[in-house]
């Protein structure tokens, strides 16, 4: 439809922490090895936050700032913040507020997104919203995870697959064809048992006996997620394919969830797509869940043109997963 607005993506930008939580580091803390990690995650570091009083809310404020930099955007000119997280800084107020807070948004109004390592993809829909509908003219999305907060490193099955970091990118306004076209959003609570933190919600509160049994780490069930994630990323994929009648041919890089190594090859096998147009981060940067999707783009924003389909994906605890198709802006 011509003249139709979409919301697109001016700008992107990621922070990561300086310190890197290498494979060899790994091997003193459980019985892993180079090898092992490598063959089952294809992660050879990942950033860990050290500062000390960091949390979530400082990774996505710096995000935000390079952010704006790039776009020559003042805080004040932002309308919306939303930040997609599962280690919020606080149960409450929202990482969102703080962020906002932090930089100097004083117009702007903010909320968190929890829907785990689809985080980004969800609140990119919901950001995105706003702008197409007129209502905003600047919103900020940011995936951001402090994972290491909820991480046991004495459990080798899940400490060599997280680490930390934060991206953001601007929506605005575009009348050229440009930006977020559609996207497909899917669920099942029914997958909470094989991916989730048992203690420290409304359920299970923190007490001296859920911290004693080192029930506030992240839990995961790795073959059922390996099995669902490939399902739930490749037919989300496929449908959005369908509904605006492309093929994987007209599609220029595709953007997984930097989960695990094989389940990225394993979905672009199924979609029949080449590798060398599947964006991957995970090597140096880990699973940083909400922030994955970011950092690809950030990542690989020097290869990318304008009017590129691009198709991201992802899949996370809850179980939440989908697939989001847009057209490159810049």
């Amino acid at each position: 439809m011509p003249n139709k607005v979409h919301a697109a993506i001016t700008g992107v930008h990621g922070w990561v922490p300086e310190d890197r939580l290498t494979n060899a580091d790994l091997e003193k803390l459980v019985d892993t090895n180079d090898e092992w990690i490598t063959t089952r995650t294809g992660i050879k570091e990942r950033r860990i936050l050290r500062t000390p009083e960091w949390a979530t809310s400082d990774m996505a404020a710096e995000a935000v700032k390079g952010l704006l930099a790039k776009t020559n955007t003042t805080p004040g000119e932002i309308d919306l913040l939303i930040v997609a997280t599962v280690t919020a800084d606080m149960v409450f107020p929202d990482t969102a507020n703080t962020v906002c807070d932090k930089i100097g948004a004083k117009n702007a109004f903010g909320y968190d997104i929890n829907a785990a390592c689809s985080g980004f993809l969800y609140a990119l829909a919901t950001g995105a919203q706003f702008v197409a509908n007129e209502t905003y003219k600047k919103v900020v999305v940011v995936g951001a995870d402090m994972m290491s907060s909820i991480v046991d490193y004495q459990d080798r099955n899940t400490c060599v697959i997280f680490g930390d970091g934060a991206a953001a990118v601007l929506l605005e306004p575009r009348r050229d064809g440009t930006g977020i076209q559609d996207f497909v959003l899917r669920s099942d609570g029914a997958g909470r048992e094989f991916l989730h933190m048992k203690a420290g919600g409304s359920k299970r509160p923190a007490s001296a006996e859920t911290v004693a049994n080192r029930e506030h780490f992240v839990y995961q069930d790795g073959k059922r997620v390996f099995k669902f994630a490939v399902e739930g990323m490749v037919s989300t994929v496929q449908e959005i394919l369908r509904r605006n009648h492309k093929t994987m041919d007209e599609i220029n890089w595709v953007v997984p969830h930097q989960a695990n190594m094989r389940i990225i090859t394993s979905v672009a096998d199924h979609l029949h797509f080449p590798m060398e147009k599947v964006m991957v981060t995970i090597e140096k940067y880990g699973n940083t869940t909400a922030a994955t999707l970011g950092l690809c783009l950030w990542e690989y924003e020097s290869q990318l043109h304008k009017g590129d389909n691009i198709v991201l994906t992802a899949f996370g605890g809850g179980f939440t997963w989908g697939a989001l198709y847009l057209k490159w802006a810049l």
